[in-house]
């Protein structure tokens, strides 16, 4: 027996109409509108997130919302601009459900609303294959002010938002591993919630702007996005292992099994901000940070040079040459 589904304009009149910003023109036409503020250059970002490669089936629908819409955020807060809008791409499977997709507005629309990034238009469509979801997010900058991730330069110090692998080691819980049973419910709950709920660092942008010379989001695991960066500028970089910031929970797995450091230094989907910053505007990024609620931590320096970045611990270097994720 088949099941009778909205039509394409009822969904979209059901679920997205009500979070839409005014931009979006009650998602009635067939584009969007955006004025840019004056003396305001855009920003574009895309990110395409797939089940079983970006997310799991079994992951809430709300979440899948915040991290689709969050990633793409966290990209505008690396480049210094601030939101001003999205589109969402949306492919259905065939055995979606008018539940799934109401939680999956509601989340949505929780986003939009906390990363001050409104929906403005966007497409659905029905999908041969698994769930499939796209978003293209656009951000506003004071023209000529974006933060490049090739302008990186010799004696400047690197620093990172937040806290490094929570997100690698949230996802590696689902296996069960032994070194999880020395953690907390709330530890895990911690580590669990970085991975399904990025926090994109968009209250940094302005900060950014002013003082960084270099800016990218790790969402690819800190070793192979700082050379990644370090690679556009023409770097290299020395990193203080010690001073990566690691969560309390992060910390006690660590402790309890050693070799996850290199999980966390090399896992993804942290999306903190890594940046440079000229040593004469450290103090000043730092208060501002301090002002949005944003810890910073200042973990190495760049040095001249086309090395892979050098990570030193315990009177060790090491260079991971993993690299960032590629899915080709």
């Amino acid at each position: 027996m088949s099941v009778q589904r909205p039509s394409e304009d009822s969904l979209i009149a059901r679920f997205f109409a009500p979070i839409a910003g005014e931009g979006a023109l009650g998602l009635k036409d067939d584009a969007a509108r955006l004025s840019p503020r004056p003396g305001h250059d855009l920003v574009l970002t895309v990110d395409a997130l797939v089940e079983h490669v970006h997310f799991l089936p079994e992951d809430a629908p709300g979440s899948i919302a915040r991290k689709a819409l969050g990633v793409n955020v966290s990209d505008l807060a690396a480049k210094g601009a601030d939101p001003a809008g999205f589109l969402l791409s949306l492919a259905l499977p065939d055995d979606w459900t008018e539940n799934w997709l109401a939680e999956f507005a509601a989340g949505l629309g929780e986003a939009s609303r906390e990363f001050s990034c409104p929906l403005l238009g966007g497409d659905t469509v029905k999908a041969r294959g698994p769930l499939t979801l796209s978003v293209t997010a656009v951000g506003q900058v004071p023209a000529g002010r974006m933060v490049l991730r090739t302008t990186a330069k010799p004696g400047d110090v690197v620093c990172v938002t937040g806290t490094i692998g929570d997100a690698a080691l949230g996802l590696k819980l689902r296996t069960a591993p032994a070194w999880a049973d020395g953690l907390s419910r709330e530890e895990q709950g911690h580590l669990a919630d970085r991975y399904l709920h990025p926090r994109p660092r968009h209250r940094l942008a302005a900060a950014l702007r002013r003082h960084a010379s270099a800016a990218m989001d790790v969402s690819d695991g800190l070793a192979g996005d700082l050379a990644k960066m370090m690679r556009a500028s023409g770097v290299g970089a020395v990193v203080e292992t010690d001073q990566v910031p690691l969560s309390g929970a992060a910390a006690k797995a660590v402790w309890a099994s050693p070799d996850l450091v290199d999980l966390a230094l090399t896992g993804g989907d942290d999306y903190e901000i890594l940046c440079t910053v000229p040593e004469k505007n450290l103090d000043s990024f730092r208060k501002e940070a301090d002002r949005v609620g944003i810890t910073l931590s200042v973990i190495g320096r760049v040095v001249s040079g086309h090395d892979l970045p050098v990570f030193r611990i315990n009177g060790l270097e090491r260079r991971y040459d993993v690299g960032s994720y590629q899915h080709f």
